[in-house]
């Protein structure tokens, strides 16, 4: 059996105490992130779409970190959004900031209409380096 180990971006634990997951699980040389939303260290949205947008890549950079990866690792993106026609722009220019270049990875977009009080949500798959 594959030993599951998890891994937290430093001082970023009250979304995930509040509700019971871990911000990623690494298995093997995969690293299996949860969905990363526009929240704060207080774990609350932080204001306007665009700004959530953008704290949501700044906390999946972070999780990504803590497991010694980058988001040149990242094999699979799936995304939530509340609004999908009125926010993709906004997402696009995140995500073509993340991932400048190809090959890209793969990428599940789903219209949503919940999200715990939050408008994007990004979750992903990444391979670890062999050097970690």
């Amino acid at each position: 059996m594959t030993q599951r180990n998890a891994i937290f971006p430093a001082g970023r634990h009250a979304l995930y105490e509040k509700h019971g997951y871990s911000a990623a699980i690494r298995s093997g040389d995969l690293l299996f992130v949860s969905g990363q939303v526009g929240s704060g260290i207080d774990g609350e949205p932080v204001v306007g779409f665009e700004a959530q947008v953008a704290q949501a890549f700044r906390n999946l950079e972070a999780v990504l970190a803590a497991a010694g990866c980058s988001f040149d690792d990242v094999i699979d993106v799936s995304t939530f959004h509340t609004d999908p026609q009125t926010q993709f722009p906004a997402i696009m220019a995140a995500k073509g900031k993340a991932f400048p270049q190809a090959p890209y990875p793969t990428w599940t977009a789903v219209g949503v209409t919940w999200l715990a009080g939050f408008d994007f949500e990004i979750k992903v798959i990444a391979r670890i380096p062999a050097t970690n």
